[in-house]
């Protein structure tokens, strides 16, 4: 077999990194399970009419075809790989609405695919944590508040750097366009969206191809540098002299959201108005998230307010959501060497053989430590002392365990062997520190 080509855009982990990610998929499930959270699992595949129901996402599709023919008749391409969690949960909750007790909270981990070009922190395959909320009917502002609070305590639970939760609301914005006259605002929360890829001058000539005026233009900028993390922001739009019932609308829902978070978790998240998401089914309060040095891979976390995607007929379920691109952060933070894992194995102890006669002896004290819940392996072979301590350097396993030969006097010793330290031990009764008993973040 020939050595394989890699496969861009598709990560795989090394084992230590892999351990890394399991470790942070714990932390998230515990936070989101703190706050009642309950998980949740959809199916990868997707009818295509729903996939592209919404947003500007038919390129990043991919779609499935079965590679042979069912009776002669190859079948339309008609199912393709969910490119978020979002459009799956909102199918997932309109079919189990009779099952489910609202306002329902949901968290889902689970691998997404999008057919992008691969780049730093951006992959094809993926895995995301979501965490929604719907309720029948309607949806009570304070849970858009509830969000970024949720995801900080998450995030901090990690050994990473600080993250800053960067909301906007799409009412704010799309007042702010219908107040000036502008005749598309979703066009026009579109092409601001870009405003980080392709600056502001180039943001204000599609303004202007969308037929905008010069001024026009020159607004929009405006509202979009407007930053701040307290409702200060409502006086700094106000002062750009537009009106509109649906601005005053989205000024009121945001400054509940950032007065909210700066009383509960000062510092955590900043009113951006230059933040729209590019998705078509936001319809509020939209976040996006930057980990502090690394701001210029764009966000981390995003998602935001929707109150028709999970719809049909008369039944409406509006929700509020956002989702942390877990191999995004993973793959930035690995690249750096600015998270790794105490060892690179689950094992804490090797039981050294003296003997393949003595095999079973060295495997019944690998069996009474396991019982008890510490991770332990027999050494593959016999070989000599020192080429059993070398491989359990090797693997990152912190002690050895020397079994009592019956060619010699006294018991079991168990060697630390990073410090050296040697004792007397008991399977049915040693215990390593609790920090070796599992690999750690840090």
């Amino acid at each position: 077999m020939t050595r394989p080509t890699p496969l861009s855009g598709f990560p795989e982990w090394l084992p230590a990194q892999r351990l890394a990610e399991q470790q942070v998929l714990d932390r998230l499930r515990r936070t989101f399970e703190l706050y009642g959270f309950a998980p949740l699992e959809t199916r990868a595949v997707e009818p295509l009419d729903q996939l592209l129901r919404k947003g500007e996402t038919s390129k990043e599709v991919y779609t499935l075809r079965r590679l042979q023919a069912v009776d002669g008749v190859d079948d339309e391409v008609s199912l393709g790989l969910h490119f978020d969690l979002t459009v799956p949960f909102a199918r997932y909750v309109l079919e189990n609405a009779g099952k489910l007790q609202f306002p329902f909270r949901r968290y889902q981990i689970q691998k997404v695919w999008r057919g992008e070009k691969p780049q730093a922190g951006r992959y094809r395959e993926f895995l995301q944590a979501d965490i929604d909320i719907v309720d029948r009917d309607t949806l009570p502002p304070h849970y858009e508040a509830e969000i970024p609070l949720v995801i900080g305590d998450a995030l901090r639970s990690l050994p990473i750097p600080a993250v800053r939760i960067m909301v906007n609301n799409r009412k704010l914005c799309e007042g702010f366009y219908r107040g000036l006259g502008l005749g598309d605002p979703e066009e026009i929360l579109r092409i601001v969206d870009k405003l980080d890829k392709i600056g502001p001058s180039a943001v204000a000539e599609l303004i202007i191809g969308a037929g905008g005026t010069e001024a026009q233009a020159k607004a929009c900028l405006a509202l979009a540098e407007i930053r701040s993390q307290d409702a200060s922001f409502a006086d700094a739009v106000r002062a750009l002299g537009v009106e509109h019932p649906l601005l005053d609308e989205g000024i009121a829902e945001l400054a509940a959201v950032v007065e909210t978070a700066r009383e509960h978790s000062p510092g955590l998240v900043e009113a951006t108005l230059k933040i729209a998401r590019g998705l078509d089914y936001y319809t509020g309060t939209v976040y996006e998230t930057e980990l502090v040095g690394y701001e210029k891979y764009g966000s981390i976390c995003s998602g935001g307010r929707y109150d028709n995607l999970a719809s049909a007929g008369k039944d409406v379920f509006p929700g509020v959501g956002i989702s942390i691109g877990v191999s995004r952060l993973l793959g930035l933070l690995f690249d750096s060497d600015a998270l790794a894992v105490s060892r690179p194995t689950p094992t804490a102890v090797l039981v050294a053989l003296w003997s393949e006669e003595e095999r079973a002896g060295s495997n019944r004290i690998a069996a009474a430590l396991r019982a008890r819940g510490i991770a332990t392996e027999v050494a593959p072979v016999p070989a000599k002392l020192g080429k059993q301590i070398r491989y359990a350097e090797r693997r990152g396993i912190p002690f050895v365990w020397f079994p009592a030969s019956a060619s010699a006097e006294g018991g079991d010793q168990v060697k630390d062997i990073r410090s050296g330290e040697q004792v007397a031990a008991d399977s049915g009764a040693w215990n390593p520190p609790a920090a070796d008993m599992a690999p750690t973040l840090q």
